[in-house]
């Protein structure tokens, strides 16, 4: 494993992360040192896995790739392959036509051995029985719901168990620390000056030329690659016998989808889609240039092989009148300017900021102007100040703590913002009067699920001593219910309850289990097993069945998977340099 192939492995792990996470991404988890790594160890695991594959004679035919490559949307525009899409993923994915392809023949064999093994692996119709046993399950269940509203305001807190309990807990009645700032914000659109129109008429005419209004052609091509078992005789003559075959009259799509190496374009006869005179390598672009419509070219040759190409359409441009693009232009060019003098400001202020006491002084310089916010919490979440960037620049120990004069931040590539802090509030005790609700609210929360919880323990008590569910719960005024022959998936039964029932020991003969659990709403659920009756795999659906074979070795599958990966790590000899 080289340097270059442990780079682009991070590098793909980068995008991966920074395409998972977009703009919450932390910085800190793109860190190439933490990142190489983890790359190293999975580039390891593939190699091992690539290697045992070979040894067992796994192979991919290109055939299998292109119809692979050709089916994935990423490269589909209206549910068609799209050359021009293809070629953009790549680029975007830091591929080649050949990188991508020996990547996908990689991929598609270790799914090979993967699928093997898992296919190598069944459950036995003992182990099916077992399962079903357990899966298929059911018991009887008796239940009694003890709700916690009515408990609440059971009884008033007084004001010695509010002082109590503030005294107690003051920690959890903290202030939240703030800042009141004085800031300058930088905006592009601040520094717009009007454009003149003969910029704006220099400008139409370069995007006549530059723009996608030139005359474009369409084609398609059959791509050779030497082989590693071919020699250049060898080479030379695959490509004058499909040469011939073409002077012959052969179709050169078909031609293509039987003879090019180029998996991306070879199912669609090679089509390469269109180009304006910079889509291909310079040699590709000078040979189009020359052929006529429906004209094959000699073979041209590229970094990426042998090309012989046809031209299968051309199509003029027609640019569109000033005025219908005079609007974009103008934007575009006086947006241009604006950020140019607006970069021009925040280098100026980056000098001016950070050798001041405070922003009065570069402000007064650029004539800018100093703005004061209310006060920003480390949690706030409107408004400017919510942009986390700013958040740590103005609770940084060298702004509010030093009193400097923060780094101008870049919120985006049109906006900027330096601060100093003006008043820094810390956090510290809030008065009694101003918690005393949620004082109470919080003695009145403990007291009544204390008296739940209580409640729940008296009646498990009764139904244990021999009192029926439905005799105990009418005589408390609790509703009941009665669910018999509940399995897992039970949607009657709260969750909470089935989770823990199957949880506990079946009953002995004549006996009940009682017990209790309380829900996330602070109920208490007091309920009672009297009768357990085993799964059977003749009595679950044909479908069930199917589905808990499928589980059954699926589970044996990636445990057999995950034993033979670690046996070709253990006995493999691996050198890290």
């Amino acid at each position: 494993i080289g340097p270059m192939e442990l780079q682009q492995a991070v590098d793909n792990q980068k995008r991966q992360l920074i395409a998972m996470m977009g703009d919450n991404i932390d910085p800190t988890m793109l860190d190439d040192q933490l990142l190489s790594q983890q790359a190293m160890q999975s580039l390891i695991q593939r190699k091992l896995l690539l290697q045992s594959a070979g040894e067992m004679g796994l192979t991919v035919s290109d055939a299998q790739v292109g119809a692979v490559v050709a089916s994935m949307e990423q490269f589909q525009l209206d549910g068609q392959f799209s050359p021009e899409m293809y070629r953009a993923r790549l680029g975007e994915a830091g591929f080649t036509p050949n990188s991508f392809k020996s990547a996908m023949i990689e991929d598609m064999t270790l799914g090979q051995s993967r699928s093997g093994l898992a296919g190598s692996e069944f459950a036995t119709p003992a182990e099916l029985e077992l399962n079903a046993r357990i899966v298929g399950e059911q018991r009887d269940l008796r239940y009694l719901t003890i709700p916690l509203e009515s408990f609440v305001n059971a009884e008033v807190v007084s004001d010695e168990d509010i002082a109590a309990y503030y005294s107690e807990n003051s920690e959890d009645f903290l202030s939240e620390e703030a800042v009141e700032l004085d800031y300058i914000e930088l905006l592009a659109e601040d520094f717009r000056e009007p454009v003149e129109e003969q910029a704006i008429l220099d400008a139409y005419q370069e995007e006549i030329v530059n723009g996608q209004y030139q005359t474009e052609t369409r084609v398609s091509h059959i791509l050779f690659e030497q082989r590693g078992d071919e020699d250049e005789q060898a080479f030379q003559q695959r490509i004058a016998d499909v040469e011939a075959r073409l002077q012959a009259g052969a179709d050169f799509a078909e031609v293509a989808g039987e003879s090019s190496d180029d998996i991306g374009s070879s199912s669609f006869g090679g089509d390469l889609g269109f180009t304006a005179g910079e889509a291909f390598p310079s040699e590709m672009e000078l040979a189009i240039a020359e052929l006529e419509v429906d004209s094959v070219s000699a073979p041209v040759e590229t970094e990426a092989g042998v090309h012989l190409i046809k031209v299968t359409e051309r199509r003029e441009g027609e640019p569109p009148p000033l005025e219908e693009l005079r609007a974009g232009l103008e934007e575009e060019l006086a947006m241009s300017e604006a950020r140019v003098e607006l970069l021009r400001t925040v280098e100026t202020l980056k000098d001016l900021a950070f050798n001041a006491e405070n922003l009065d002084a570069p402000a007064a310089e650029l004539s800018l102007e100093v703005r004061s916010s209310d006060k920003v919490s480390r949690s706030q979440s409107d408004g400017l100040f919510a942009d986390p960037a700013l958040i740590t620049a103005a609770f940084s120990d060298d702004v509010l703590n030093a009193g400097h004069n923060s780094d101008v931040v870049e919120l985006s590539r049109d906006h900027w913002v330096v601060v100093s802090v003006r008043e820094h509030h810390r956090a510290e005790v809030m008065p009694l009067e101003q918690v005393r609700e949620e004082i109470v609210a919080r003695i009145t929360d403990q007291r009544a699920r204390a008296a739940v919880e209580a409640a729940a323990i008296a009646a498990v008590r009764r139904l244990r001593g021999g009192e029926g569910v439905e005799s105990y719960a009418k005589a408390a005024g609790f509703e009941w219910q009665v669910e018999l022959g509940a399995d897992r998936r039970n949607s009657m039964v709260p969750a909470e309850i089935l989770a823990s029932a199957f949880l506990l020991a079946p009953p002995a003969e004549g006996q009940s289990v009682v017990d209790y659990v309380v829900s996330t709403r602070g109920d208490a659920l007091v309920f009672e097993i009297d009768r357990v009756t085993a799964g059977s795999l003749d009595d679950l659906a044909e479908g069930e069945q199917r589905g808990l074979q499928q589980m059954v070795g699926a589970e044996y599958g990636q445990l057999i998977d995950n034993e033979y990966q670690q046996g070709l790590r253990e006995a493999a000899d691996i050198s890290v340099l």
